[in-house]
């Protein structure tokens, strides 16, 4: 058992990474928590880009203390934030840290405090706050640390006690929420939650944890190298091991190895003793340098690098560098200009997608969607290239509003306007129903107005056999997903999509849109358009290529 009564900054810095880490190890598994059996789950996926962005700020402190320690998981989770998980998890986090930032230790009623800070802190930025989900989770892990902080003999009982009562908490949240019942399965968030106290419990304790991950990324894949470089580089591969000799090697025998390295390539190092030689060159046949070092004995730490890839690596690195630098110069020379009234960013997924969303005068677009996204620093980043005094943001999914709702309240030299758009239909619409001649109050009033006409469905495939909204569900049946829950569910993907406008349909419906994903033949998409228009001819009937991922048709009915 851990005697302590007390964390420091560094301890509070390893538990933090280490709850990072476990998150990180687990996101597939949470990502199949989702309840929609879609192949699409991303809770997993975003609250660990959320936590990695606060790892890697974190991870580049040397000897931080509370205040900076602070700061670092704050302002990276915050700009990290990704989904409705991430930005829950990044609102916890932001109101722990607040709370302890000015304290040198922590005990367990200091660490209580600052858990009921958090938990008031994300209950304030969720518009609606639904029980059963991560928020719960955190709620009663908080409430459960208050209840025993004072009378908690050391920190790791406490720490057990908080966490088993979480681990409990989250169990109930199928009786909280139907939907997970149905779906057999508990809250994707909540687990999350519960694997960044597991980690950080581990943390403490003191068990040994890999922290490479944390280092920022390297750059760009590595694309062909052109002739021109490739000849710059003589021998391509940086080629290390160590002989685990099986016998002494003779100094003749020594010089001769070397000499056949030599003849190989260049950059010979050679060090041997009794018992190991260890080798470095650089050369063309690394296989070649292996099969001789064999015959001395066993190998150990092989490592082989082509550097024409890290030549090609920095060079790709040199052209970014120089395209970033003009991408600067021409977005300060518009930066220099009048801002204009008014700009809009949307986000969108697909290249057909996209092109409409221009079409109708977007100004900026965010790659994003259901299968990735957006962060709160992507956002920042699209306000800040949109040279107007106020800007409109289409989130288009309703995992993507509290991203926009944190870059909103994060912008202070611009009028930011967020349309709550939880579908791309909606989002065209509400692009639609601007008016230049209105207020902005005006324009977000219609825009809201407009979205709460259109019903969208889309339809893909289940990636797991389950049950929703009373419909069997298995693994590769086709599934039309509406607004509120499940419309269809078959085996024809025509069939769901007709099921699905079945399912929209009413006496008030004019208008039908069908985008058509990447996935499907256009031949087969005007086919659906022409049943659709001799099913309900008083509808106009309209067709265009969404080129999106993942859903075969995103079809709204207005």
């Amino acid at each position: 058992m851990v005697n302590s009564k007390t964390i420091n900054a560094k301890i509070l810095s390893r538990m933090f990474l280490a709850g990072a880490k476990n998150l990180e190890a687990k996101k597939e598994w949470i990502n199949e928590l989702n309840v929609f059996p879609v192949p699409d789950g991303d809770t997993g996926t975003n609250m660990t880009l959320t936590i990695m962005s606060a790892a890697a700020e974190v991870g580049s402190l040397s000897d931080p203390d509370m205040e900076t320690l602070a700061k670092a998981i704050s302002s990276g989770s915050l700009r990290g934030a990704r989904g409705n998980s991430g930005v829950i998890l990044s609102q916890l986090l932001r109101g722990f840290t607040r709370s302890v930032r000015k304290s040198e230790e922590l005990d367990a009623p200091a660490i209580a405090a600052a858990m009921e800070k958090g938990v008031e802190t994300a209950y304030k930025a969720v518009m609606k706050p639904k029980e059963g989900t991560i928020l719960t989770v955190a709620r009663e892990a908080a409430a459960r640390a208050s209840e025993i902080a004072e009378e908690a003999e050391d920190l790791e009982s406490f720490f057990l006690a908080v966490f088993a009562h979480a681990e409990e908490t989250l169990q109930r949240t199928p009786e909280m929420l139907p939907v997970l019942k149905e779906a057999g399965v508990v809250d994707s968030g909540g687990q999350g939650l519960l694997e960044v106290f597991r980690g950080a419990i581990d943390g403490f304790l003191g068990k040994e944890i890999d922290y490479s991950s944390f280092a920022k990324s390297s750059g760009p894949a590595v694309t062909k190298i052109s002739p021109q470089a490739e000849a710059d580089i003589k021998f391509g591969y940086c080629t290390e091991f160590i002989i685990l000799l099986d016998k002494p090697m003779p100094e003749e025998e020594e010089h001769s190895f070397k000499e056949f390295l030599t003849s190989l390539g260049d950059s010979i190092v050679l060090v041997a003793d009794d018992e190991i030689v260890k080798v470095h060159v650089h050369t063309n046949h690394p296989g070649q340098a292996i099969e001789r070092a064999l015959t001395y004995g066993a190998l150990s730490r092989m490592k082989i690098d082509n550097m024409r890839e890290e030549h090609q690596e920095k060079l790709i690195k040199d052209a970014e560098k120089l395209a970033k630098e003009q991408a600067a110069e021409a977005e300060a020379a518009k930066a220099a200009e009048p801002p204009k009234d008014y700009g809009f960013i949307s986000v969108s997924v697909g290249k057909g997608l996209t092109e409409i969303f221009k079409e109708l005068g977007a100004d900026y677009l965010i790659e994003g969607g259901q299968t990735m996204n957006p962060s709160t620093e992507d956002m920042l980043n699209a306000i800040a290239k949109v040279n107007a005094k106020t800007i409109y943001i289409f989130p288009n999914n309703k995992n993507i509003v509290l991203a926009a709702n944190q870059a909103r309240d994060l912008t202070e030299d611009k009028e930011i306007i967020v349309v709550p758009t939880k579908t791309i239909p909606q989002g065209i619409t509400a692009l639609i129903s601007f008016v230049p001649e209105k207020s902005a109050e005006e324009n977000a009033e219609a825009m809201m107005e407009a979205i709460s006409k259109v019903k969208t469905g889309q339809i893909t495939y289940a990636v797991r056999d389950t049950r929703i909204d009373d419909k069997e569900i298995h693994e590769g049946d086709i599934m039309g997903i509406g607004d509120h829950g499940m419309l269809a569910v078959g085996k024809a993907r025509a069939d769901v999509a007709a099921a699905t406008v079945a399912e929209m349909m009413d006496d008030e419906s004019e208008v039908i849109s069908i985008y058509y994903g990447a996935d499907i033949p256009e031949d087969e998409a005007e086919e659906l358009a022409a049943d659709l228009e001799a099913k309900y001819p008083d509808c106009e009937v309209e067709l265009n290529q969404g080129g999106q991922p993942i859903y075969y048709y995103v079809i709204s009915v207005e």
